[in-house]
Formats: C-alpha cells, structure tokens, sequence
C-alpha cells in the first residue's frame, strides 16, 4: 500500500488537480472539503492512517492556520504541505511555524509537488526513526512504534497491549525476521516497567557449557577461569523484563532451572550457598512449534505450559504485504542519515516490487535490501535497478545488469594470449581437496571450510547449521572455537 495523502481544498477544481498529480506520482488519494472535515479522518480509528496532508490555508469556516493548531493540540503527527494563492514571506513564516513541513504556490506544478511531496515524507520517516531509537534506549518503545496498516498485525497487537498490562508470563511466535524483539520492547514499554532493564538472551547462541553462568551468574572461584563475580542475566533484568530469544534451543539442564525461576522467583548462582530472590518480567519468543519438541523430548513438558500462558503469534510480512511500503520508507530514511545519501524516495515501480515479493526473511530480509539498495543507488530516487536480486524473483520485472567494461588489450609480446584450456571452470560451491602444492589438505581445514559455508548459508543460524551438518550444537560450538571462527558468523534470528 502507497503512501496515502489527504489533499484539503474548498475548491473543486483544485481538488481535483491535485488528485489527479498525486495519483500519477503513485500515491493513494483521499479530498476532504473543509477543516473540520480533515480533522474528523484525521482521528478516524478505523481507517488507514493519513501519511501526509495538503493543506489550503483560506477556507471558510475552519482555515489552515486553524487545522495546523489543531493538529498540534491533538498529537495528529502527520506532516503537512500548506498551498496558498500568495506566497509573502509573512504568510509563509506563520504556516511554518504553526507546524507546517514545506509550502507551494498556487497553481503548483507537478515536478515542485512531487519534489514536496518526497521531501515532506522522507523527513517524517527519519523523525520518527530517531523518535523511535531514542524510545528504544530509554526503555519506553511502544505499540504505536509497530509499523503495520494490515488487521492481522492489529490483532496481534490487540493481544499484546493486554498482555503489558500485566506480569503474565507472555510467549512470542513467529517466523525468523518477523520482529518479536520489537513486540517484546513494546509490551514491557507500555507496561508498569516501562524504562527499567531489558535483557536479552540469545538462547541458540549460549554455549552449552556457559548457561547456567550467563543466565544465572557465578561466585568468585567457583570453577576454573571464574576470576570475578558474574551477576547472570536473570540478576540484570531484576526489576525489568527478560526477554528469552529462540527458547527452544536451551538445554533441558538448563530448562529445569529456568523452571525453577519461574516458579519461585528465586535464582542459584552457581558456586552461591543462598538462593538469590529476582524479580522480572518473562518474555519468550521462538521460531520453532514448542509441542512438537515436547513430543519429540527436546522440551520440557511442565515448562511448556508454564511459558505458553499467553501466547502471541506474529504473522509473516508475506502476510501483510501492505506493510512492505511504509517499512522501506523508514529503512530508507535511517540508512540514508547513516550513510550521508541525500535520496528523496522510492519509485512506485520499486514499491511494487517490493510489494510482489514474498519476503521469506521478513522484515530483516527488507532492512537488509534497502540498505544495499541505498549503498548501491547513485541517483535521488530508488528505482527497481536498485534491486536485482528482488527482481529477479519477482514475474515482470525485468533485470537490466549494465555490460562490463572491455578487458585491457594485452602486449602480445608481453605474455602469451589465454587458451581454452588454460581456463579451469569451477563449481563456486565445490570443496577443494588438494592445496596449491598439490598435496590433499588437511581434514581440520575442510572442516572448518565447511563450518563457515554452513554458517553462511543459514545466515549464521548455528542450530539449523548444526542439523544441516548432522552435529549437535554445542559440538558445532566447540569445533567453531577449535578452528577460530569468528563468533560474528553467527546471526540473530529472532528479530
């Protein structure tokens, strides 16, 4: 779904032509006649949400400058566009400063509206991404930070705002990408922990031996290598909420003492004589269905219903694909303030690509894209040559990759020209067996050749790497460690 515009004009001409512009640039279009009849959709609960207004400032009745204040008195943050039949500098200073983000004169042009129109839009994205980072630092993101127009992503919120209004142990299910970190900073931001510790724990990156440490803390001493006194997770998020990452790759050890956590509240340190008391607030989230690992004895049954109190189930992005647009905006604006691109927005064309595609990555796999497409694009727009890869994969849209240069003649007297057979055509998947002195490599390098390919084709998912190699984790763990690869390979999926 295009952005949406609300044009307000008492003309019915000027209505009409500043529709009809809109529409040709790619944007839904609603008109409204008067100022009261802005206000009333702008606070319309249940329509889609206005992106931006196109504001006449001489109506009768209620007047721009008489729409813009009350916008700001009733938190409407949509931007606005104000157009007036005489641009004096006095007229345009009152609109600017009664909160309006650009102006044109009458009769407006299309190129000076369309420029506006992007402007105004991009400047709102990256205001509300540095609103949102700022909420996520102090602990206060909240549910209207949910970027989302499709109702089944508003009955997932639905849940979870009753969910914050308690301490009820809450469970997080979705697809990897889906934005369950998200969801999770949300209930806790509108809950009575609003601002207090958020941690998380990534369950499918702790190390087998490490858990009961990392979540539960240790004493001075109290194994080999404990030189100082660690506090645990459960210790850190006393007060606040812990968030549980891909809980159904934690040991069933370790399940039996979160168990316990759960029920008492209390923690055993390990090397502590006493129980440590803790109290927080329990988030979990997994990618995985939890009752087939309890069938198949990799979960324990009693924790199971003890985590799935209240469950909540993120849909995928392919599911709300009108979402798609209004996240690649935003994306579009952070990338763009972090790599210094001045691009003004994404063409109506690459939105419906965008749009097509079935995101099997969800939401990460489209922050991901439009941070290669901002990196990659030379102009001040993102078109779809800007995504290949999605174009690719998408029907009618068609890949236009530009020709290489032409080699450099080389001196035939220099060198001798290349043959057929000197060129040796390789599987760029195949696994090399024989060195360059033409010796058979060593077992310890194939494998960790092996380990990093499998971390880099399940995008550093060390539990599906590890099934896919036919290992359990914490072996994939320590041949990991034993080879001296990066822990940096290994991803977070539970975004």
């Amino acid at each position: 779904m295009a952005a949406l515009i609300l044009i307000v004009d008492d003309d019915p001409i000027q209505r009409r032509l500043l529709e009809a512009m809109a529409r040709r640039f790619g944007y839904d279009v609603e008109t409204v006649d008067s100022g009261e009849g802005a206000l009333a959709r702008l606070q319309s609960p249940d329509r889609p949400p206005v992106s931006l207004v196109i504001l006449d400032l001489v109506m009768p009745d209620l007047d721009g400058m008489g729409v813009l204040a009350r916008m700001r008195q009733r938190d409407i943050a949509a931007p606005a566009i104000v157009q007036t039949a005489h641009g004096s500098i006095e007229v345009v200073i009152s609109a600017m400063r009664a909160g309006a983000t650009d102006f044109v004169v009458k009769p407006v042009g299309a190129e000076r509206l369309q420029v506006s129109i992007k402007n105004a839009l991009r400047v709102d994205a990256l205001e509300d991404e540095l609103r949102r980072a700022t909420r996520r630092a102090a602990g206060e993101l909240g549910f209207r930070d949910i970027v989302s127009r499709a109702e089944s992503m508003a009955r997932t919120v639905r849940l979870a705002e009753r969910a914050a209004k308690s301490n009820i142990p809450v469970l997080i299910e979705g697809e990897s990408g889906v934005g369950k970190e998200l969801m999770a900073r949300a209930i806790q931001g509108s809950s009575e922990r609003r601002g207090k510790p958020f941690v998380t724990v990534n369950c499918g990156a702790l190390p087998e031996m490490l858990v009961e440490s990392i979540l539960f803390g240790h004493e001075k001493s109290s194994f080999t290598g404990a030189t100082e006194k660690h506090v645990g997770k459960f210790a850190e998020a006393n007060g606040g909420t812990l968030f549980l990452d891909e809980i159904g790759e934690l040991t069933l050890e370790a399940q039996v003492k979160l168990l316990r956590a759960l029920q008492d509240g209390e923690i055993d340190p390990v090397g502590s004589r006493r129980s440590v008391r803790v109290d927080f607030r329990l988030v979990s989230a997994t990618n995985q269905n939890l009752i087939e690992l309890v069938k198949a004895g990799r979960f324990r049954e009693d924790l199971f219903y003890r985590l799935n109190v209240f469950p909540i189930s993120i849909p995928p992005l392919r599911a709300r694909a009108c979402d798609v647009p209004d996240l690649a905006v935003r994306f579009l604006a952070r990338f763009c303030a972090e790599e210094g691109k001045r691009i003004r927005g994404i063409s109506a064309e690459a939105l419906g690509l965008l749009s097509a595609y079935d995101w099997p990555g969800n939401v990460r796999q489209l922050e991901n894209a439009v941070f290669r497409a901002v990196v990659l694009a030379d102009g001040d727009e993102l078109t779809t040559a800007e995504f290949p890869q999605i174009a690719a994969q998408v029907e009618g849209y068609d890949v236009l990759i530009p020709p290489a240069p032409p080699p450099v003649a080389a001196d035939p007297a220099a060198e001798p020209a290349l043959r057929a057979t000197d060129i040796e055509a390789r599987d760029p998947h195949a696994l090399r067996l024989i060195d360059d002195s033409g010796d058979v490599r060593k077992l310890e390098e194939i494998e960790a050749e092996s380990i990093r390919f499998a971390l880099a084709h399940y995008r550093g998912q060390m539990s599906q790497a590890a099934r896919k190699l036919g290992i359990g984790r914490s072996t994939l763990y320590r041949k990991m460690k034993e080879s001296g690869i990066a822990e940096d390979m290994v991803g977070d999926a539970a975004a």
